[in-house]
């Protein structure tokens, strides 16, 4: 089937803060909410009206603070059978605690395709609790404006998985949360992670059958390793390297996984032989490890000798990826590929492409 612009807006409701209501706040289920979104929103708004909106049936309503891998993959699983029959233009509401990494996934498992994907979310709901004898839109929540925006967002239809969120909107892989109650609680931008060429503009019926063929063949076993992959994140402190060390020894039990390595400043990690040696055993287990930074923004460097060490022992660089960006791409590369040697080949295959490695010195 060719998929024209013209094409609805499909409408996925997962739960988060946009759709709680009561004392205490829970989110509503999809068959309530849903209609009252409709009823209060859509149909009274003169901007939305004008366009064609459709609802994805999404039976996974939870807090997003309770998402797992498989999760993750329900909403990769749930875009790709509607992709497949025809949609590209999708607006998926979330919870904010981890819709980063739910868009930064998203955008690494759509990477190649033609699919546009808005992530959204309120730090407010949008009903208002103080009124519980009818549902009643609160003036004062930002559910109203970002829903709004991210469907004028999605009507344009471009490529990629994007974040809308107080009034702007980044490219997801970009994207982190920066403020825990704040209306601005996210920022993101447009200069790393290829956030916009890792998508095509338009894809011809043959192209697009040849990557939902690739990616149908393989979300069975996709689906089976999300129940069983781990992302572990260790936050380097001014400990002993003993503290972090031992941290480390108690993964060489464990099956291949992910390991976030979250450095000082510019990644650098406290060095000792023993963590070396560790790491080199860490290495042959088959686990990724990735260097970030705690710092927001910058991402990691070899600058200094503190940090280029752990280089020499397989610690991948993380570039500028933010840590939602990093988790997303090992999970997408654990559930993706069957080896470790895979999976580090195609880590490397996207520094390259993007720009985003350490400059050896």
């Amino acid at each position: 089937m060719t998929m024209t612009i013209s094409s609805p807006i499909q409408l996925i409701y997962a739960g988060g803060t946009f759709g709680c209501y009561g004392r205490p706040l829970t989110p509503l289920a999809a068959d309530v909410f849903l209609p009252t979104l409709q009823e209060l929103m859509l149909s009274q708004d003169s901007a939305t009206k004008l366009l064609s909106i459709s609802w994805l049936d999404n039976a996974l309503i939870k807090d997003s603070s309770q998402l797992t891998p498989s999760d993750f993959v329900h909403f990769y699983r749930l875009l790709l059978t509607a992709y497949t029959q025809g949609s590209r233009r999708f607006v998926l509401i979330t919870g904010t605690d981890t819709l980063s990494y739910l868009g930064a996934f998203l955008a690494e498992a759509f990477a190649g395709s033609d699919i546009c994907v808005v992530l959204t979310a309120s730090m407010r709901p949008l009903l208002d609790s103080d009124v519980l004898h009818s549902y009643t839109i609160d003036t004062q929540s930002d559910a109203r404006d970002n829903l709004h925006n991210s469907l004028k967002l999605a009507a344009a239809g471009e490529s990629g998985v994007k974040v809308c969120f107080g009034g702007e909107s980044w490219p997801a892989q970009t994207v982190q949360k920066i403020h825990s109650h704040d209306l601005m609680a996210f920022t993101g931008h447009s200069r790393a992670a290829y956030p916009a060429n890792s998508y095509i503009k338009t894809l011809s019926d043959t192209r697009r059958n040849h990557w939902l063929d690739d990616q149908k063949a393989l979300f069975t076993s996709i689906q089976a390793r999300a129940k069983h992959t781990r992302i572990h994140a260790l936050y380097c402190l001014p400990n002993d390297t003993d503290v972090i060390n031992n941290q480390l020894q108690a993964l060489l039990s464990q099956p291949p996984a992910g390991i976030i390595l979250l450095g000082f400043g510019a990644g650098n990690v406290p060095y000792s032989v023993a963590l070396a040696e560790t790491l080199e055993q860490i290495h042959k287990i088959g686990h990724m490890v990735i260097s970030a930074s705690q710092c927001p923004f910058g991402g990691v460097s070899d600058s200094y000798a503190a940090g280029s060490w752990q280089y020499e022992h397989h610690v991948i660089a993380g570039g500028r990826l933010t840590i939602p960006a990093i988790y997303a791409r090992l999970l997408w590369l654990l559930l993706r590929y069957d080896t470790p040697a895979r999976r580090k080949q195609r880590w490397l295959n996207n520094i390259r492409q993007t720009g985003t490695s350490i400059k050896k010195r």
